[in-house]
């Protein structure tokens, strides 16, 4: 598994199905082991940085920095693992857990206020000033019931985020 040159076997399917809690179906593996290996140039079993990078819409993502930390050197397994937060069956939680991630870039299980900030610099380039994203995120933490000096867990995201509807949903075509 992993390899450009060998095929998935039912029990590849399974036991991939089986890791990424089902979130996928058959069909769906099959169409991710082909782009994954698409992707895997040199036929390695993993995707390296810059393969990522070689998907434009990865590229062009303003969190494609944050985002190559968690994504750099998956296998296949770990690769569908990493997209079923994508998958419509997700549930809000995996969702966010992957969304907390993003903001844990250091991996200490807390996000201060700078993580948020470096995020929300990210996300919005020199459309705004460092000051107005101080304000904006200070406003909405304190909004929120939080202060510039909180550290949020993975708990505190999910009672922010978990209150509401999110849309992260990526179409596996399928043949």
């Amino acid at each position: 598994m992993g390899n450009s040159s060998s095929m998935l076997t039912q029990y590849d399917i399974e036991e991939v199905q089986e890791y990424c809690q089902n979130l996928f179906s058959q069909q769906e593996i099959v169409s991710l082991y082909q782009r994954f290996c698409q992707l895997d140039r040199n036929a390695k079993g993993f995707i390296s940085a810059d393969e990522f990078l070689s998907v434009p819409e990865f590229a062009m993502n303003p969190l494609s920095q944050r985002l190559l930390k968690m994504v750099d050197g998956l296998n296949f397994k770990d690769f569908v693992a990493f997209l079923s937060a994508f998958s419509a069956k997700a549930s809000v939680q995996q969702k966010v857990k992957l969304i907390f991630k993003v903001y844990d870039s250091d991996g200490n299980g807390k996000v201060s206020f700078n993580d948020m900030l470096e995020v929300l610099r990210d996300l919005s380039g020199s459309f705004i000033s460092d000051v107005q994203r101080e304000q904006v995120l200070t406003q909405l933490l304190k909004e929120a019931g939080y202060s510039k000096d909180s550290y949020l867990t993975l708990d505190d995201f999910n009672k922010i985020f978990g209150i509401s509807e999110l849309k992260m949903e990526v179409e596996v075509p399928v043949d």
